[in-house]
């Protein structure tokens, strides 16, 4: 008996409508129907869950099985990938060195460049943050409030530099002794203040490092508009200080990626701005990896990652560390602030080691040369 979906519910039968579920006929079609439906979800389900463990737990496992063959030199143009050079892995001043003195203050960068001197080790890149404030003006700065890290509170787009300039960015620093020297009656806070651009490159082009030989890793994290224009002002400074060769811009807004990519592609950036990888793509070259795709394609340059999430999905392996070195991709980690963590990575091929304690990471690094 062929029954039409608008007959499983009503008949009419001499002008009497007739429900008709509880008809044998019926009940078996509908039995047929449910059994199918059941059996295509299940199978969508079957296939989803497979893709799923395939991707997240399976895959991942073999992270430490070689995609490419053992890269141990590299003679290509990127010459951010550094670990076969005389001088290996790059040492990074996370937030130029927040563990010896407040982050991203002048503090800190005198530290990573005089004091270094004095304690006998080296940095190679420093590492820093961006944000606009109210008045059109690039200054160092993590978070988007000041809360954390001053005596203030608010957003910094908020505030006028003048404004800004009024707070205490070391307030909230305690040193390795436990203290916090910057609350103290009578600090000194002249380099606790919150940094501009300008004076950071200002004191380390032509004051610290004339040499021309300092990197720079730059993140800008205002997004949209705002974060456009920050990348126009940015931009400008690099090359009136000319560090575009030596810096790599960073930027978890994927939007501000793409306008990286337009400036480079229409000439509007004629020094093309090297960058790396934002969130997405970082997932993207994840997959590539362990599906050994060497011929996939990517706008960056450079991998700038973590080691991992909490021991899974390890990125610090040789494997995964080569298979960047042999599409032409540096790789370069954050936050490393365990020495253990620091000799793997050298071991393991890294470029470069982003940490809040240069001084640590220097000396682990050469603990058995």
């Amino acid at each position: 008996m062929k029954i039409k979906r608008n007959q499983f519910f009503k008949q009419t039968q001499n002008d009497v409508e007739v429900l008709l579920t509880d008809s044998p006929e019926v009940k078996q079609a509908m039995k047929k129907r449910k059994t199918v439906q059941k059996a295509v979800t299940w199978s969508i389900v079957g296939a989803l869950l497979f893709v799923l463990v395939l991707n997240v737990v399976i895959l991942p496992l073999t992270g430490s099985l070689s995609r490419v063959p053992s890269v141990d030199s590299y003679g290509g143009d990127n010459p951010y990938i550094t670990f076969d050079d005389e001088g290996g892995l790059l040492l990074s001043a996370h937030r130029a060195g927040g563990v010896l003195e407040p982050e991203e203050t002048m503090a800190a960068f005198i530290q990573c460049m005089e004091s270094a001197k004095v304690e006998g080790y080296v940095v190679d890149i420093l590492e820093f943050d961006l944000h606009l404030t109210k008045d059109g003006q690039l200054v160092l700065m993590h978070d988007h409030e000041v809360d954390r890290t001053s005596d203030g509170t608010g957003k910094i787009c908020d505030y006028t530099l003048a404004e800004l300039k009024q707070l205490n960015f070391g307030y909230n620093f305690k040193d390795q002794n436990g203290n916090y020297p910057y609350r103290a009656e009578g600090a000194d806070l002249s380099n606790v203040r919150i940094a501009t651009l300008t004076e950071i490159l200002d004191y380390v082009e032509k004051v610290a490092r004339t040499d021309k030989s300092m990197k720079y890793v730059i993140e800008i994290k205002d997004g949209d508009e705002v974060g456009k224009r920050a990348m126009d002002i940015l931009y400008d400074a690099m090359k009136e200080y000319d560090i575009v060769n030596r810096t790599v811009f960073g930027t978890f807004k994927g939007e501000i990626s793409k306008y990286v990519d337009e400036c480079n592609a229409n000439g509007k950036f004629d020094q093309k701005v090297v960058r790396s990888a934002g969130i997405s793509e970082v997932l993207d070259f994840y997959f590539a990896f362990l599906y050994g795709n060497t011929n996939a394609k990517f706008n960056f340059k450079v991998l700038q990652i973590p080691m991992g999430f909490n021991g899974f999905f390890d990125l610090s392996t040789k494997a995964f560390i080569d298979f960047a070195h042999h599409l032409g991709i540096a790789v370069q980690y954050w936050t490393i602030n365990d020495p253990a963590d620091v000799v793997k990575l050298q071991k393991n091929g890294a470029d470069c080691i982003m940490t809040d304690d240069p001084r640590m990471a220097y000396f682990a690094l050469r603990q058995d040369r």
